[in-house]
């Protein structure tokens, strides 16, 4: 099983990003997905989820209405839509699954709002 982020960067408050997670050595289909981060000193905190087919999304109450989880079932891969970017969205952002018992995290990308 490997889940590889990517889409980090350093943007400026108020912009976007979008950060995508490959998911391979599983069926991708068969497993709900969810993206995390970790700020420096801070434990790593959840920020979204979505189901298998997508029908169920839950979002943090700090990202909710700016961030927007999805996924493309055919091309293996989930995405974190960021918007309307904040300070304290500064974080190392990891995809999650929960496959065949075991958790499995991807390395994660760092994603720095600053002006």
């Amino acid at each position: 099983v490997q889940l590889v982020e990517s889409g980090g960067g350093l943007v400026q408050p108020g912009k976007s990003l979008r950060l995508s997670c490959l998911g391979s050595g599983f069926t991708f289909r068969d497993y709900a997905l969810s993206w995390y981060r970790q700020a420096p000193g801070k434990e790593r905190e959840l920020v979204a989820f979505i189901s298998l087919a997508g029908a169920i999304k839950n979002y943090a109450d700090s990202v909710k209405g700016r961030f927007t989880i999805s996924r493309d079932n055919d091309k293996d891969t989930v995405y974190l839509q960021m918007d309307s970017l904040k300070y304290v969205d500064t974080a190392r952002y990891f995809c999650y699954a929960h496959i065949l018992g075991s958790d499995h995290w991807g390395q994660g990308t760092q994603v720095t709002v600053s002006s």
